[in-house]
């Protein structure tokens, strides 16, 4: 069995695969759209990840549950009935149409709603839009899954830890339009845009980093002229958003990467708290 720092693998190495398991989780927000009440916030299409699977919330309510699943490796989707598999399709060298159209038969014969006539409504990066076959590297989606499960297990640590905070911290969960996995914790009540608040969470990869990375981002943005120092292994983020940034590969610099992880979530979070007079 390889360790976690093995399994964690080459973190700049990752970008096919992220695009990969980013065009796949469409697949999963198509049915959570098709077939569950929308919310304000989108919550009813974010994902949770568990038994080292994306899952959609349950499509049903009644009877046994249905959920949508996504293994990353194997790379495979899967219909679960009451949280075990009951039925499963491995998307390697298979088309998107084609995924799409084997869950519309199991979705269909459940009585749910078919994934056919729905749309991606928010802006994708262009090699996830333009993804047409899904080619597999063993390697690359298995260490993708490694800093997923990482970032579930820090991040619930972490929410759990701060669950006296008022509103307080979000579930943990992934949402498919950015592909982070994230809790928010709110720190006060009021209006969105205004109330402040400190989003934490794994960006498997982005515009700005092209590997995984940690973020503790406060809101509304901390003055990027007087920060203080940031915890280790972080480094403040200031263009386009201001947050203590750990990537993938600081992160495998630490001695003992859970601990290391929470301690750098953890203190980066006080910070925001104290730069915010909380």
């Amino acid at each position: 069995m390889p360790t976690v720092r093995q399994a964690l693998g080459e973190p700049s190495t990752l970008a096919a695969s992220v695009t990969v398991a980013h065009a796949a989780v469409q697949i999963l927000f198509k049915a959570a759209k098709a077939n569950l009440p929308a919310r304000p916030d989108g919550s009813h299409s974010n994902l949770i990840w568990s038994q080292g699977m994306f899952m959609t919330n349950p499509l049903t309510e009644e009877g046994k549950t249905c959920q949508i699943g996504l293994s990353l490796w194997p790379l495979c989707l899967i219909v679960l009935i009451g949280g075990a598999r009951f039925e499963q399709t491995n998307l390697e060298g298979k088309t998107v149409d084609e995924a799409e159209n084997w869950l519309d038969t199991q979705l269909l014969a459940l009585g749910l709603n078919p994934i056919g006539p729905v749309q991606v409504t928010y802006d994708l990066p262009e090699q996830v839009t333009a993804l047409e076959r899904f080619d597999a590297d063993e390697s690359g989606l298995a260490a993708l899954a490694a800093w997923y499960t990482l970032a579930t297990v820090s991040l619930s640590q972490l929410a759990s830890e701060l669950d006296d905070i008022e509103p307080g911290p979000s579930p943990v969960r992934c949402w498919p339009h950015h592909f982070d996995i994230a809790t928010y914790i709110s720190l006060e009540e009021g209006d969105a845009e205004t109330a402040r608040g400190i989003g934490v969470g794994l960006s498997p990869g982005d515009g700005s980093y092209g590997e995984p990375y940690f973020y503790v981002n406060p809101w509304p943005h901390l003055d990027a002229a007087n920060l203080p120092r940031v915890p280790e292994p972080g480094h403040w983020h200031t263009t386009g958003f201001v947050g203590a940034i750990a990537t993938g590969t600081a992160i495998l610099t630490l001695d003992d990467l859970d601990e290391g992880t929470m301690s750098f979530l953890r203190r980066s979070v006080s910070i925001g708290r104290k730069q915010f007079g909380l």
